[in-house]
């Protein structure tokens, strides 16, 4: 192991290999070519003193080496990231008004649904600010500034980040008219049992505690099964089956009909969380209030509770 500390080149190209599988599929993210790539995976090993991978005639194969280190050098990605989007903000607030690059993180279906119109009216607002927008069902962790800022269906619990609670999101079970024109609509939690159930393939400690919370019929009983929210909700739309989504969508789209009302009302606890550090950078301060009223706004569209 060298006692010179590596050039932040090696780690990129090691969290591209690792992802990629590949010299040559990293070298095609990094727009490096790959024997650039191969000597940067040569020295970073030579410089830790460790194999990081196993070169094979299918690829690279991580080694536990790799996999112990790569959170760590995630957390440097993430730090080289988040401090080129504060310096872009800094002291760039003027006549044309305020410039800066923002990175959100929200759900699937949030960042399909909901955010587009929401950052259509930023960008007239703003034409300044970039949006960076990290589509994932996953808590991107603000503490390590995956992202600025973060919209969560749970109330963040650190004291370092500022948080906003938004409301209530209802969810609830919808159809399409032609489905239950074709096969009835289900007036009693049992006549579920009929249909086709759209659900996750995947089940989690939430989904389960769902289900058990509400007696919902078992996992292997929903004849469409996907983790991918949007396309659970395409499928609703498409006259699958019936299928569990957020009620201002389903209330939205004039060809869903709400099923069972009175027996499933599942509340997402909503909010916005940005950490405290950004409170005085104007890009974020204004992609946070924009944020803010808009989804304060979807909310009061569906009947949340504020």
């Amino acid at each position: 192991m060298t006692t010179a500390e590596p050039n932040w080149d090696l780690y990129r190209s090691f969290l591209a290999v690792l992802k990629e599988g590949s010299l040559s599929g990293a070298a095609r993210t990094l727009a490096l070519t790959q024997p650039t790539v191969g000597r940067h995976i040569d020295a970073l090993e030579q410089a830790l003193g460790l194999a990081l991978f196993t070169r094979s005639q299918t690829g690279f194969i991580p080694t536990e080496a790799a996999y112990e280190l790569e959170p760590y050098a995630a957390t440097l990605a993430a730090t080289s990231s988040a401090l080129l989007r504060a310096a872009s903000s800094m002291g760039r607030e003027g006549e044309q008004g305020i410039h800066g690059t923002v990175r959100i993180t929200a759900s699937e279906v949030v960042s399909v649904e909901v955010l587009p119109p929401l950052l259509a009216k930023l960008s007239r607002s703003h034409p300044h600010i970039q949006i960076e927008l990290a589509v994932s069902n996953k808590l991107e962790n603000l503490l390590r500034r995956d992202a600025d800022i973060a919209i969560r269906m749970t109330k963040p619990e650190h004291e370092a980040l500022i948080a906003r609670r938004i409301g209530n999101i209802e969810l609830g079970f919808f159809a399409h008219r032609s489905y239950l024109k074709r096969r009835g609509t289900p007036l009693k939690w049992e006549e579920l049992a009929g249909h086709t159930l759209i659900g996750v393939d995947s089940e989690t400690a939430y989904t389960r505690a769902m289900r058990t919370r509400f007696n919902a019929p078992p996992h292997e009983a929903h004849q469409l099964r996907c983790d991918n929210d949007v396309v659970q909700l395409a499928a609703i739309r498409a006259g699958v089956g019936i299928g569990i989504c957020q009620a201002a969508l389903g209330q939205a789209h004039g060809s869903l009909v709400r099923v069972l009302p009175d027996q499933l009302s599942i509340q997402l606890d909503t909010w916005l969380a940005m950490h405290e550090n950004l409170r005085n950078n104007p890009a974020c301060s204004a992609v946070f209030s924009a944020l803010a009223a808009g989804l304060s706004a979807y909310v009061d569209s569906q009947g949340g509770l504020l």
